[in-house]
């Protein structure tokens, strides 16, 4: 951004896709198979393609925003047709939505890493070290936080490949044939599930950052494309590693299946490949805060982003003193789950709806 406050450097398409699946990708996926077998039974990592599905469409709704508004902010689409004191109880609505999701994220990694590493240390100081480096990144605007996902996708992305090591004992009658059967999910744990890919509709604030080479709507969906083929495949060898028994009563099974990989001159490794997580993790929480950020501006325009970073930054870093345990952090972290769902939904539906009655209102004139 120059001094005038004119963009002048545009995401590429790679980076985008990138930036998506990193924001989706994060620590859900140690628990997701034990989530999917909960929920829905044996076989249970079937259902991941229609998840991926969903979030297609959704960001068909986001492309379809994109096109009609010309790859104009959402926030100037917002305020070219109500008021800006009208929104602004959606524009808070959404910077505690975001600060909390972003606040929570860290916080869960953090306590789940204390868990299995160092269980007398201070969680708030690990995440005090990682929040200094979020302000940091959230400094460096969008742009930049795009080059580091990309550079924190390739320290990361190898570790699919340890996933071979589980091929000896994966076997096929693990997988029963039976699909779907013995599941007890309600709708609740439905969303919870599709909340394991929440983070794409972020791209939603990135549309003043493309242009046409960036291929908006292409980029997002190789992106969740991406996640969606991570997810399933990774599901898919936990159903075949652990009978469906051993997956209901384990709280982290992508853990548990880690430990299994040993190697002569290392112990513990999954704490070694927990903690190469961090890369996903720092992503997903300063994309969630980086929006709460973009949405606060319109609220508080006359204070300059140096200043606003770090006191969301820092705001989410006191609320996360609130909840104390894994389990409340887990709690919490469902219910603004929930409200980021509507907010994906919602706020796409808002905008073409906008966009609707503001061409109709121009052509009527």
């Amino acid at each position: 951004m120059n001094g005038n406050g004119i963009i002048t450097e545009k995401l590429s398409s790679f980076h985008l896709s990138v930036l998506v699946f990193m924001t989706q990708f994060g620590v859900v996926i140690f628990a997701l198979p034990q989530m999917l077998s909960k929920t829905f039974g044996t076989n249970g990592w079937v259902m991941l393609p229609a998840y991926g599905i969903m979030v297609i469409l959704n960001l068909l709704l986001v492309g379809a925003v994109y096109r009609l508004g010309n790859g104009r902010s959402i926030f100037a689409i917002l305020e070219q047709a109500i008021p800006r004191v009208l929104l602004m109880p959606l524009y808070l609505f959404l910077v505690a939505v975001w600060a909390m999701l972003g606040c929570l994220v860290a916080k869960q990694y953090v306590l789940i890493f204390q868990m299995i590493a160092f269980p007398t240390t201070n969680p708030m100081l690990f995440k005090l070290v990682m929040d200094m480096l979020l302000i940091w990144l959230m400094l460096k605007g969008l742009y930049n936080i795009s080059k580091a996902a990309t550079l924190f996708f390739w320290f990361s992305v190898w570790m699919i490949l340890l996933v071979f090591f589980f091929y000896g004992e994966f076997k096929f009658s693990r997988l029963t044939p039976f699909i779907l059967k013995g599941g007890e999910g309600g709708l609740r744990d439905y969303v919870g599930i599709f909340a394991a890919f929440l983070g794409y509709e972020l791209s939603i604030l990135t549309f003043q950052y493309t242009d046409a080479k960036t291929k908006f709507l292409r980029s997002t969906i190789y992106g969740s494309l991406l996640t969606t083929v991570f997810y399933t495949y990774i599901c898919f060898v936990a159903f075949g590693f652990f009978s469906f028994q051993q997956l209901n009563k384990m709280l982290y099974p992508i853990l548990d299946l880690m430990a299994f990989i040993r190697f002569p001159f290392i112990e513990r490794l999954e704490n070694l490949f927990y903690g190469f997580f961090l890369f996903t993790v720092l992503l997903t929480v300063v994309m969630y805060l980086w929006s709460a950020k973009e949405a606060c501006q319109r609220i508080v325009p006359k204070i300059k982003e140096g200043v606003l970073a770090p006191a969301i930054v820092l705001t989410a870093y006191v609320m996360a003193f609130f909840p104390e345990t894994l389990s409340e952090v887990q709690a919490w972290l469902q219910v603004f789950s929930e409200l980021e769902c509507i907010i994906a939904m919602g706020l796409p539906m808002l905008l073409l709806l906008v966009l609707g009655l503001t061409r109709k209102k121009a052509s009527g004139t």
